[in-house]
């Protein structure tokens, strides 16, 4: 049933091809160098939940990677080469649209009780959790993405600050999804609720991701408070794949904070079992185990940190270069940059004898601007105090160009000319070279 075309090089003879689908099966890809025009010559077909129109040509993006799937069989037809690209009969698309179709069922019953009964009127809370490049993002947009087409607006919360969906990597991040999410735009930003955790690991400060996450839930819960189409439509949290040590109490905290009501694990049994284990005690709570999609594509560090680089760039840039990012110049006196985190609370002469001085993980320290910042993106707080940031999300980024000591002068770029929004800047380890 499979054919693999092209694979290695990419396709050999004209660049224009066909290829026919059979019903419930998949056309898995990963576009090459260059990118990959394809339409749907005939019946139907979706990519991660979200219709393919009919005779309309879609650009994919270099380095794309996605699967084309049919409910009830379809004509493709591709103009460009792939890097891979491959038919696929057995998927777990039959079980992720039941888990669809539950949690559906559990929406219409929010929505219906939240005239009678407010208590009732919360819809699904569903977090994916799973090891490293096991599916979780692809699973939460077809979630989202099915959702929106019969007419909800789910909430989707991003925990996974090693790769990001809704914005740079660095941040957790809550954005309302009202449309099925474009194949190749992504999810589009009205307002997302972004908190700068400023590094790719939350093993950099375990505390302030913490902090972060908690902060995060209850500006939500304040929004599903004076919203019963939002707390009906309930949320879709994706995770990150550190499911161990840590990582795992950072799932059981987030699992928490977000009052998670259906826990959605991709191929990962022990994961499973500690879950319900755990969890049992919490009758409100489902866990649910599911299958891996064979088309998931394992990255190793190198991958990941490209495909990092390409987000930031993204998101000055835009996905095709259609942004034109603006240069700006501003004072050193005219901008406060902070680190979370770091600097002993208390020198040891004054603690008690044996007790060793620790870093405040939420401290606010002060940075002084210097070459240390080049190539560093910083995030713009909506603080209007210091003492505001951690609890205030925010506006933007910049990513610093160029620093002039003796003229105490910052070259940054920014997606917008003029003034930035605040004056209070946040710096992590979050660099990019731009190339």
């Amino acid at each position: 049933m499979a054919y693999a075309v092209g694979v290695g090089g990419g396709n050999q003879g004209p660049p224009k091809r066909q290829v026919k689908l059979e019903k419930e099966c998949e056309f898995r890809i990963e576009v090459g160098e260059t990118p990959l025009r394809l339409r749907l010559v005939s019946g139907t077909a979706e990519v991660f939940g979200t219709e393919l129109p009919p005779e309309i040509w879609l650009t994919f993006h270099p380095r794309l990677k996605f699967a084309v799937f049919t409910w009830y069989g379809a004509t493709l037809e591709m103009d460009g080469t792939t890097e891979t690209d491959y038919t696929a009969d057995e998927t777990p698309m039959i079980t992720y649209v039941n888990v669809h179709a539950v949690l559906e069922g559990r929406r219409k019953r929010a929505k219906a009780s939240s005239t009678t009964n407010p208590d009732s009127s919360q819809g699904p809370r569903v977090m994916v959790v799973g090891p490293t490049d096991s599916g979780k993002s692809t699973l939460s947009r077809m979630l989202l993405s099915w959702a929106a087409k019969q007419g909800w607006k789910p909430t989707f919360v991003d925990l996974d600050i090693g790769q990001g969906a809704i914005t740079i990597p660095g941040c957790i991040a809550a954005t309302p999804v009202e449309m099925p999410i474009d194949p190749v735009e992504g999810i589009p930003l009205e307002m997302p609720l972004v908190h700068y955790f400023g590094h790719t690991t939350p093993s950099v400060n375990v505390e302030l991701y913490k902090v972060l996450v908690k902060e995060l839930s209850l500006t939500l819960e304040r929004q599903f408070t004076g919203s019963s189409e939002a707390r009906a439509a309930g949320m879709v949290i994706n995770t990150m794949g550190w499911i161990e040590g840590v990582g795992y109490e950072l799932l059981l905290q987030a699992i928490d904070a977000f009052s998670v009501t259906v826990v959605l694990v991709i191929g990962q049994e022990k994961l499973c079992s500690m879950l319900k284990d755990v969890l049992k005690n919490k009758p409100n709570v489902d866990v649910v185990k599911l299958q891996k999609s064979g088309g998931v594509v394992s990255r190793n560090p190198k991958l990941r940190q490209k495909s990092r680089s390409y987000k930031i760039r993204e998101y000055f840039y835009g996905i095709g270069n259609e942004f034109a990012p603006h240069s700006n110049i501003a004072s050193f006196s005219d901008l406060s940059v902070y680190r979370v985190g770091g600097g002993p609370q208390a020198p040891r002469s004054a603690l008690p004898i044996g007790a060793e001085p620790t870093a405040d993980p939420t401290r606010l320290v002060p940075v002084n601007i210097n070459h240390d910042l080049l190539h560093l993106v910083l995030a713009i707080s909506f603080a209007k105090e210091a003492d505001e940031i951690i609890s205030s999300n925010v506006a933007g980024f910049i990513y610093v160009t160029d620093i002039d000591i003796p003229r105490k002068k910052i070259t940054y770029l920014a997606p917008a000319a003029g003034d930035l929004p605040s004056k209070f800047l946040i710096v992590g380890s979050l660099t990019w070279v731009e190339t």
